[in-house]
Protein backbone atom coordinates (compact mmCIF):
# COMPACT_ATOMS: atom_id res chain seq x y z
CA UNK A 1 0.00 0.00 0.00
CA UNK A 2 1.41 3.23 -1.08
CA UNK A 3 0.85 6.16 1.21
CA UNK A 4 0.47 9.59 -0.16
CA UNK A 5 2.98 12.12 0.76
CA UNK A 6 1.46 14.86 2.92
CA UNK A 7 3.96 17.27 1.56
CA UNK A 8 2.54 16.82 -1.94
CA UNK A 9 -1.23 17.19 -1.01
CA UNK A 10 -1.10 20.15 1.34
CA UNK A 11 -0.24 23.65 0.16
CA UNK A 12 1.38 26.29 2.23
CA UNK A 13 -1.02 28.71 3.86
CA UNK A 14 0.51 31.63 2.01
CA UNK A 15 -0.61 30.01 -1.27
CA UNK A 16 -3.88 28.34 -0.12
CA UNK A 17 -5.60 31.47 1.26
CA UNK A 18 -5.02 33.74 -1.79
CA UNK A 19 -6.48 31.09 -4.07
CA UNK A 20 -9.63 30.87 -1.86
CA UNK A 21 -10.05 34.65 -1.88
CA UNK A 22 -9.71 34.76 -5.67
CA UNK A 23 -12.39 32.11 -6.15
CA UNK A 24 -14.78 33.89 -3.77
CA UNK A 25 -14.25 37.22 -5.50
CA UNK A 26 -14.89 35.61 -8.87
CA UNK A 27 -18.13 34.05 -7.68
CA UNK A 28 -19.36 37.40 -6.26
CA UNK A 29 -18.47 39.15 -9.47
CA UNK A 30 -20.43 36.62 -11.51
CA UNK A 31 -23.39 36.98 -9.16
CA UNK A 32 -23.26 40.76 -9.45
CA UNK A 33 -23.21 40.64 -13.22
CA UNK A 34 -26.18 38.34 -13.26
CA UNK A 35 -28.28 40.65 -11.05
CA UNK A 36 -27.76 43.76 -13.21
CA UNK A 37 -28.44 42.17 -16.58
CA UNK A 38 -31.82 41.17 -17.89
CA UNK A 39 -32.42 37.42 -17.75
CA UNK A 40 -31.83 35.80 -21.08
CA UNK A 41 -35.01 35.16 -23.06
CA UNK A 42 -37.27 37.53 -21.08
CA UNK A 43 -39.96 38.84 -23.47
CA UNK A 44 -40.30 42.57 -24.14
CA UNK A 45 -43.15 44.26 -22.21
CA UNK A 46 -46.35 44.92 -24.11
CA UNK A 47 -47.58 48.52 -24.01
CA UNK A 48 -50.71 50.15 -25.39
CA UNK A 49 -50.20 53.49 -27.10
CA UNK A 50 -52.31 56.31 -28.50
CA UNK A 51 -51.22 58.50 -31.38
CA UNK A 52 -50.87 62.20 -30.53
CA UNK A 53 -53.11 64.23 -32.84
CA UNK A 54 -53.78 67.92 -33.06
CA UNK A 55 -57.43 68.95 -32.78
CA UNK A 56 -59.53 71.94 -31.71
CA UNK A 57 -59.98 71.70 -27.94
CA UNK A 58 -62.75 73.63 -26.21
CA UNK A 59 -61.76 74.82 -22.75
CA UNK A 60 -64.29 75.13 -19.96
CA UNK A 61 -64.22 76.37 -16.38
CA UNK A 62 -66.59 75.21 -13.65
CA UNK A 63 -67.59 78.14 -11.47
CA UNK A 64 -70.13 78.71 -8.72
CA UNK A 65 -73.14 80.90 -9.40
CA UNK A 66 -76.61 81.84 -8.29
CA UNK A 67 -79.81 82.05 -10.28
CA UNK A 68 -81.79 85.26 -10.58
CA UNK A 69 -85.04 86.14 -12.32
CA UNK A 70 -84.55 88.15 -15.51
CA UNK A 71 -87.28 90.60 -14.42
CA UNK A 72 -88.55 91.36 -10.91
CA UNK A 73 -91.46 93.67 -10.11
CA UNK A 74 -92.79 94.39 -6.64
CA UNK A 75 -96.50 95.11 -6.73
CA UNK A 76 -97.23 98.23 -4.65
CA UNK A 77 -100.40 100.30 -4.18
CA UNK A 78 -100.47 103.75 -5.74
CA UNK A 79 -103.54 104.93 -3.79
CA UNK A 80 -104.66 104.41 -0.21
CA UNK A 81 -107.66 102.31 0.69
CA UNK A 82 -109.05 99.03 1.96
CA UNK A 83 -108.30 95.86 -0.03
CA UNK A 84 -111.67 94.50 -1.14
CA UNK A 85 -110.49 91.37 -3.00
CA UNK A 86 -107.47 89.39 -4.15
CA UNK A 87 -107.95 88.41 -7.79
CA UNK A 88 -105.22 85.81 -8.40
CA UNK A 89 -104.15 82.40 -7.05
CA UNK A 90 -100.80 82.52 -5.27
CA UNK A 91 -97.93 81.00 -7.22
CA UNK A 92 -99.73 81.25 -10.56
CA UNK A 93 -98.54 82.75 -13.83
CA UNK A 94 -99.90 86.24 -14.44
CA UNK A 95 -99.68 88.45 -17.51
CA UNK A 96 -98.85 92.13 -17.73
CA UNK A 97 -101.98 94.20 -17.03
CA UNK A 98 -103.83 91.35 -15.32
CA UNK A 99 -105.85 92.57 -12.26
CA UNK A 100 -104.37 91.39 -8.96
CA UNK A 101 -106.17 93.35 -6.21
CA UNK A 102 -109.26 95.51 -5.89
CA UNK A 103 -109.06 98.49 -3.52
CA UNK A 104 -112.21 100.27 -2.30
CA UNK A 105 -112.99 102.67 -5.14
CA UNK A 106 -116.03 104.58 -3.86
CA UNK A 107 -114.13 107.68 -2.74
CA UNK A 108 -112.19 107.83 -6.00
CA UNK A 109 -115.31 107.32 -8.08
CA UNK A 110 -116.95 110.26 -6.30
CA UNK A 111 -113.88 112.41 -6.89
CA UNK A 112 -113.97 111.52 -10.57
CA UNK A 113 -117.65 112.48 -10.81
CA UNK A 114 -116.98 115.77 -9.05
CA UNK A 115 -114.14 116.57 -11.46
CA UNK A 116 -116.40 115.81 -14.41
CA UNK A 117 -119.06 118.22 -13.09
CA UNK A 118 -116.43 120.93 -12.57
CA UNK A 119 -115.35 120.50 -16.16
CA UNK A 120 -118.92 120.85 -17.43
CA UNK A 121 -119.39 124.04 -15.37
CA UNK A 122 -116.16 125.54 -16.70
CA UNK A 123 -117.16 124.73 -20.25
CA UNK A 124 -120.53 126.51 -19.78
CA UNK A 125 -118.82 129.58 -18.36
CA UNK A 126 -116.34 129.83 -21.18
CA UNK A 127 -119.11 130.03 -23.79
CA UNK A 128 -120.82 132.91 -22.00
CA UNK A 129 -117.54 134.77 -21.60
CA UNK A 130 -116.75 134.26 -25.26
CA UNK A 131 -120.01 135.89 -26.38
CA UNK A 132 -119.52 138.80 -23.97
CA UNK A 133 -115.96 139.43 -25.13
CA UNK A 134 -117.09 139.47 -28.79
CA UNK A 135 -119.94 141.93 -28.07
CA UNK A 136 -117.71 144.30 -26.08
CA UNK A 137 -115.15 144.30 -28.87
CA UNK A 138 -117.81 145.50 -31.40
CA UNK A 139 -119.16 148.13 -28.98
CA UNK A 140 -115.67 149.42 -28.26
CA UNK A 141 -115.11 149.92 -31.98
CA UNK A 142 -118.36 151.99 -32.15
CA UNK A 143 -117.65 153.91 -28.95
CA UNK A 144 -120.47 152.26 -26.99
CA UNK A 145 -118.09 150.98 -24.24
CA UNK A 146 -114.62 151.86 -23.26
CA UNK A 147 -111.67 149.95 -24.52
CA UNK A 148 -110.89 148.92 -20.92
CA UNK A 149 -114.22 147.18 -20.59
CA UNK A 150 -113.60 145.32 -23.80
CA UNK A 151 -110.16 144.23 -22.55
CA UNK A 152 -111.63 143.04 -19.24
CA UNK A 153 -114.25 140.99 -21.08
CA UNK A 154 -111.53 139.36 -23.24
CA UNK A 155 -109.46 138.55 -20.13
CA UNK A 156 -112.45 136.92 -18.46
CA UNK A 157 -112.95 134.80 -21.56
CA UNK A 158 -109.32 133.64 -21.55
CA UNK A 159 -109.50 132.87 -17.83
CA UNK A 160 -112.57 130.71 -18.37
CA UNK A 161 -110.74 128.82 -21.12
CA UNK A 162 -107.86 128.14 -18.74
CA UNK A 163 -110.34 126.99 -16.10
CA UNK A 164 -111.68 124.46 -18.59
CA UNK A 165 -108.19 123.01 -19.12
CA UNK A 166 -107.63 122.91 -15.38
CA UNK A 167 -110.92 121.09 -14.82
CA UNK A 168 -110.06 118.65 -17.61
CA UNK A 169 -106.70 117.88 -15.96
CA UNK A 170 -108.40 117.37 -12.59
CA UNK A 171 -110.82 114.93 -14.19
CA UNK A 172 -107.94 113.00 -15.79
CA UNK A 173 -106.14 112.78 -12.43
CA UNK A 174 -109.30 111.58 -10.70
CA UNK A 175 -109.80 108.91 -13.34
CA UNK A 176 -106.18 107.75 -12.98
CA UNK A 177 -106.60 107.40 -9.20
CA UNK A 178 -109.84 105.54 -9.78
CA UNK A 179 -107.97 103.17 -12.11
CA UNK A 180 -105.29 102.63 -9.47
CA UNK A 181 -107.88 101.06 -7.20
CA UNK A 182 -107.62 98.05 -9.48
CA UNK A 183 -104.01 96.92 -8.97
CA UNK A 184 -102.59 95.16 -12.04
CA UNK A 185 -99.42 93.20 -12.75
CA UNK A 186 -96.63 95.35 -14.24
CA UNK A 187 -94.96 92.38 -16.00
CA UNK A 188 -95.71 88.83 -17.06
CA UNK A 189 -94.29 86.15 -14.80
CA UNK A 190 -94.78 83.97 -11.76
CA UNK A 191 -96.40 85.68 -8.77
CA UNK A 192 -95.52 84.65 -5.25
CA UNK A 193 -97.32 84.78 -1.92
CA UNK A 194 -99.64 87.71 -1.25
CA UNK A 195 -98.39 89.96 1.53
CA UNK A 196 -101.83 91.48 2.17
CA UNK A 197 -105.29 90.00 2.66
CA UNK A 198 -108.81 91.16 2.09
CA UNK A 199 -109.68 93.98 4.51
CA UNK A 200 -106.10 95.23 4.89
CA UNK A 201 -105.38 98.94 4.67
CA UNK A 202 -102.76 99.88 2.10
CA UNK A 203 -101.16 103.24 1.39
CA UNK A 204 -99.33 104.72 -1.57
CA UNK A 205 -96.04 105.10 0.33
CA UNK A 206 -95.90 101.83 2.23
CA UNK A 207 -92.56 99.99 2.35
CA UNK A 208 -93.89 96.43 2.11
CA UNK A 209 -95.02 95.26 -1.33
CA UNK A 210 -98.37 93.60 -1.81
CA UNK A 211 -96.78 90.78 -3.88
CA UNK A 212 -93.81 90.10 -6.14
CA UNK A 213 -93.88 89.01 -9.79
CA UNK A 214 -90.79 87.43 -11.35
CA UNK A 215 -90.09 86.55 -14.95
CA UNK A 216 -88.46 83.11 -14.96
CA UNK A 217 -87.91 82.63 -18.69
CA UNK A 218 -85.13 83.31 -19.41
CA UNK A 219 -83.26 83.00 -16.14
CA UNK A 220 -80.04 84.76 -15.20
CA UNK A 221 -77.11 82.89 -13.63
CA UNK A 222 -74.68 85.27 -11.94
CA UNK A 223 -71.24 83.64 -11.94
CA UNK A 224 -68.20 84.76 -9.98
CA UNK A 225 -64.84 84.59 -11.76
CA UNK A 226 -61.54 85.70 -10.29
CA UNK A 227 -60.04 88.81 -11.75
CA UNK A 228 -56.74 86.99 -12.44
CA UNK A 229 -58.47 84.26 -14.46
CA UNK A 230 -60.43 86.86 -16.39
CA UNK A 231 -57.26 88.77 -17.31
CA UNK A 232 -55.46 85.54 -18.30
CA UNK A 233 -58.40 84.55 -20.49
CA UNK A 234 -58.46 87.94 -22.19
CA UNK A 235 -54.71 87.81 -22.87
CA UNK A 236 -54.99 84.31 -24.33
CA UNK A 237 -57.74 85.52 -26.65
CA UNK A 238 -55.71 88.54 -27.71
CA UNK A 239 -52.59 86.45 -28.39
CA UNK A 240 -54.48 83.98 -30.56
CA UNK A 241 -53.90 80.97 -28.30
CA UNK A 242 -57.65 80.80 -27.82
CA UNK A 243 -60.41 81.50 -30.31
CA UNK A 244 -63.43 83.28 -28.82
CA UNK A 245 -67.02 82.54 -29.73
CA UNK A 246 -70.50 82.50 -28.28
CA UNK A 247 -69.50 80.91 -24.99
CA UNK A 248 -71.93 78.14 -24.01
CA UNK A 249 -72.91 77.66 -20.38
CA UNK A 250 -74.06 74.36 -18.87
CA UNK A 251 -75.76 74.61 -15.48
CA UNK A 252 -75.14 71.94 -12.82
CA UNK A 253 -78.07 71.78 -10.39
CA UNK A 254 -77.62 71.38 -6.60
CA UNK A 255 -78.39 67.63 -6.83
CA UNK A 256 -75.50 67.15 -9.27
CA UNK A 257 -77.64 66.71 -12.39
CA UNK A 258 -77.08 68.79 -15.49
CA UNK A 259 -79.78 71.18 -16.64
CA UNK A 260 -80.70 70.08 -20.19
CA UNK A 261 -80.81 73.55 -21.80
CA UNK A 262 -77.62 75.39 -22.73
CA UNK A 263 -77.28 79.08 -21.87
CA UNK A 264 -75.16 81.85 -23.34
CA UNK A 265 -72.69 84.18 -21.68
CA UNK A 266 -73.31 87.92 -21.44
CA UNK A 267 -70.49 90.48 -21.19
CA UNK A 268 -68.76 90.56 -17.81
CA UNK A 269 -69.20 93.28 -15.26
CA UNK A 270 -66.68 96.09 -15.57
CA UNK A 271 -65.99 96.30 -11.83
CA UNK A 272 -63.93 93.99 -9.62
CA UNK A 273 -65.31 93.35 -6.15
CA UNK A 274 -62.68 94.88 -3.83
CA UNK A 275 -63.46 92.40 -1.05
CA UNK A 276 -63.34 89.15 -3.05
CA UNK A 277 -61.36 90.14 -6.16
CA UNK A 278 -63.96 88.58 -8.43
CA UNK A 279 -65.87 89.73 -11.50
CA UNK A 280 -69.55 88.94 -11.99
CA UNK A 281 -70.27 87.16 -15.25
CA UNK A 282 -73.93 86.80 -16.23
CA UNK A 283 -75.32 83.90 -18.24
CA UNK A 284 -78.76 83.89 -19.85
CA UNK A 285 -80.37 80.43 -19.64
CA UNK A 286 -83.74 79.57 -21.24
CA UNK A 287 -86.19 78.22 -18.67
CA UNK A 288 -89.36 77.27 -20.58
CA UNK A 289 -90.67 74.82 -17.96
CA UNK A 290 -89.71 76.88 -14.94
CA UNK A 291 -87.35 74.23 -13.53
CA UNK A 292 -84.84 76.87 -12.47
CA UNK A 293 -86.00 78.95 -9.52
CA UNK A 294 -84.56 82.25 -8.28
CA UNK A 295 -81.92 82.04 -5.58
CA UNK A 296 -80.56 78.56 -6.36
CA UNK A 297 -76.85 77.99 -5.81
CA UNK A 298 -75.59 76.18 -8.90
CA UNK A 299 -72.35 75.46 -10.72
CA UNK A 300 -71.82 76.55 -14.28
CA UNK A 301 -69.49 75.07 -16.89
CA UNK A 302 -68.49 78.09 -18.91
CA UNK A 303 -66.78 77.90 -22.27
CA UNK A 304 -63.46 79.76 -22.14
CA UNK A 305 -62.59 79.55 -25.81
CA UNK A 306 -61.01 77.01 -28.15
CA UNK A 307 -57.37 75.95 -28.59
CA UNK A 308 -57.08 75.52 -32.38
CA UNK A 309 -54.29 72.89 -32.38
CA UNK A 310 -54.39 71.18 -29.01
CA UNK A 311 -53.14 67.68 -28.14
CA UNK A 312 -55.04 65.64 -25.55
CA UNK A 313 -53.32 62.90 -23.53
CA UNK A 314 -55.12 60.66 -21.01
CA UNK A 315 -54.36 61.64 -17.45
CA UNK A 316 -53.30 58.06 -16.60
CA UNK A 317 -50.36 58.38 -19.02
CA UNK A 318 -48.89 61.46 -17.35
CA UNK A 319 -46.59 61.22 -14.34
CA UNK A 320 -45.13 64.06 -12.32
CA UNK A 321 -41.93 64.38 -10.31
CA UNK A 322 -41.78 65.96 -6.84
CA UNK A 323 -41.38 69.38 -8.46
CA UNK A 324 -44.59 68.93 -10.46
CA UNK A 325 -42.94 68.52 -13.88
CA UNK A 326 -45.01 66.31 -16.17
CA UNK A 327 -43.65 63.54 -18.39
CA UNK A 328 -44.85 60.62 -20.51
CA UNK A 329 -43.32 57.49 -22.02
CA UNK A 330 -43.14 57.58 -25.81
CA UNK A 331 -42.47 54.63 -28.11
CA UNK A 332 -39.72 55.93 -30.35
CA UNK A 333 -37.74 54.48 -33.22
CA UNK A 334 -37.38 50.72 -33.04
CA UNK A 335 -40.11 50.61 -30.37
CA UNK A 336 -37.64 51.82 -27.77
CA UNK A 337 -39.30 53.58 -24.83
CA UNK A 338 -38.12 57.08 -24.03
CA UNK A 339 -39.18 59.58 -21.39
CA UNK A 340 -40.51 62.87 -22.72
CA UNK A 341 -41.10 65.95 -20.56
CA UNK A 342 -44.29 67.80 -21.53
CA UNK A 343 -46.23 70.94 -20.61
CA UNK A 344 -49.62 69.85 -19.27
CA UNK A 345 -51.34 72.43 -17.07
CA UNK A 346 -55.00 72.33 -18.11
CA UNK A 347 -57.27 69.32 -17.45
CA UNK A 348 -59.94 68.64 -20.06
CA UNK A 349 -62.29 65.94 -18.80
CA UNK A 350 -60.19 62.76 -18.29
CA UNK A 351 -57.30 64.18 -20.35
CA UNK A 352 -54.53 66.74 -20.06
CA UNK A 353 -54.14 69.46 -22.66
CA UNK A 354 -50.51 69.24 -23.79
CA UNK A 355 -49.10 72.53 -25.05
CA UNK A 356 -45.44 71.50 -25.32
CA UNK A 357 -43.16 68.45 -25.52
CA UNK A 358 -45.24 66.39 -27.96
CA UNK A 359 -45.75 66.58 -31.69
CA UNK A 360 -48.40 65.00 -33.91
CA UNK A 361 -47.68 61.33 -34.58
CA UNK A 362 -45.91 60.58 -31.30
CA UNK A 363 -46.92 57.25 -29.77
CA UNK A 364 -47.74 57.86 -26.12
CA UNK A 365 -47.83 54.87 -23.75
CA UNK A 366 -51.09 54.73 -21.83
CA UNK A 367 -51.37 51.00 -20.96
CA UNK A 368 -48.80 48.60 -19.55
CA UNK A 369 -46.93 51.32 -17.66
CA UNK A 370 -46.30 49.03 -14.67
CA UNK A 371 -43.81 46.88 -16.58
CA UNK A 372 -42.53 49.57 -18.94
CA UNK A 373 -39.19 51.28 -18.27
CA UNK A 374 -37.30 54.01 -20.03
CA UNK A 375 -34.71 52.60 -22.44
CA UNK A 376 -36.50 49.27 -22.90
CA UNK A 377 -37.58 47.81 -26.18
CA UNK A 378 -41.32 47.14 -26.03
CA UNK A 379 -44.00 45.37 -27.98
CA UNK A 380 -46.21 48.24 -29.09
CA UNK A 381 -49.95 47.67 -29.65
CA UNK A 382 -52.92 50.01 -29.94
CA UNK A 383 -54.44 51.05 -26.63
CA UNK A 384 -57.69 49.27 -25.90
CA UNK A 385 -56.79 46.15 -27.87
CA UNK A 386 -56.92 42.66 -26.35
CA UNK A 387 -53.13 42.46 -26.20
CA UNK A 388 -52.98 45.73 -24.27
CA UNK A 389 -55.70 44.52 -21.90
CA UNK A 390 -53.82 41.29 -21.23
CA UNK A 391 -50.65 43.31 -20.54
CA UNK A 392 -52.36 45.44 -17.92
CA UNK A 393 -54.20 42.54 -16.23
CA UNK A 394 -52.87 41.50 -12.76
CA UNK A 395 -50.51 38.56 -12.76
CA UNK A 396 -52.71 36.47 -10.46
CA UNK A 397 -55.65 37.01 -12.76
CA UNK A 398 -53.58 35.77 -15.68
CA UNK A 399 -52.63 32.69 -13.75
CA UNK A 400 -56.23 31.99 -12.79
CA UNK A 401 -57.27 32.21 -16.38
CA UNK A 402 -54.82 29.50 -17.49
Amino acid sequence: MVRSDPARLSLPSTIRYPLFAFAAAASFALAGCGSSAEPAGKPAPTVGVVIARQQPVELTAELSGRTEASEVAEVRPQVAGIVMARLFPEGSFVRAGQPLYQIDSRIYAASSAQAAASLASAQATVEANRLKAERFRLLAEQGGVSRQDAADALAAYNQSRAAVEQARASLASARVNLGFTRVTSPISGRIGISMVTKGALVTANQAEPMAKVQRLDPMYVNIKQSGADFIALRRALESGKLVSGAAPVRVILPDGSEYPVTGRLNPADIDVDPETGTITVRAVVPNPRGDLLPGLFVRARVGQGTVPNGILVPQAAVSRDPRGRASVLVAGAGDMLEKREIVAETPVGQNWLVTGGLKPGDRVVVEGLINAREGQKAKVVAAGSKAASDATAPSDAKGAGK
